[in-house]
């Protein structure tokens, strides 16, 4: 008897635990039920291997590209797309020649506002060469322009740079307008004779 209460004795922390771990464990697998319920009302899609062509008129505008999406409706009128693991974007013009693009680690789709939203290591070439750097650019399609409220820099062919705290343009990226700039712009310093 003695051995056996000093069995209890050293087990008995142990036996607590257990079960207060369990009944812990239960709790959380309550709310993990709850969560995975209520999200189960939303229509969810994954697909890899995205590649979707926009066009106006029966002529290509743009052409997107993405490793994987993630596709979620919250209400019928607000479909949104994830792109995660990165997004590509072609621009092309009325001949479908390449008229620039916009790279990024990361991409939302906002399909009800015609918006397309491009997080993290952001770069946007122009027609000119012209390369847009930021944490983020917006793709407006009704209104035709992008735009940023983070930092921008833009690269000129040339190694020219301006730098903004916000900036906006067409949908071509060739009249930038920068709030707050600075630039560096190379002056040939030959003399003419």
């Amino acid at each position: 008897m003695e051995r056996q209460v000093k069995y209890l004795k050293a087990y008995l922390p142990a036996i607590i635990m257990c079960l207060f771990l369990f009944g812990s464990c239960e709790n959380d697998l309550n709310k993990v039920r709850a969560i995975a319920a209520a999200d189960s009302t939303k229509d969810i899609s994954i697909t890899r291997g995205v590649e979707m062509i926009f066009s106006d008129s029966a002529i290509v505008k743009l052409k997107l590209t993405a490793p994987l999406s993630i596709s979620s409706k919250d209400s019928a009128k607000n479909p949104i797309m994830v792109m995660p693991k990165g997004v590509k974007v072609v621009f092309y013009d009325a001949n479908i020649k390449i008229i620039g693009n916009i790279v990024a680690d990361t991409g939302i789709q906002r399909e009800a506002q015609k918006l397309i939203i491009f997080h993290k290591n952001v770069v946007a070439t122009n027609p000119e060469g012209t390369v847009y750097r930021s944490e983020e650019l917006i793709y407006d399609q009704n209104k035709k322009r992008i735009y940023s409220t983070k930092n921008v820099l833009m690269t000129k062919v040339g190694g020219d740079q301006m730098t903004g705290t916000s900036f906006e343009s067409d949908d071509k990226l060739m009249h930038p307008v920068f709030q707050n700039a600075t630039a560096v712009i190379h002056v040939d310093n030959s003399i003419a004779e």
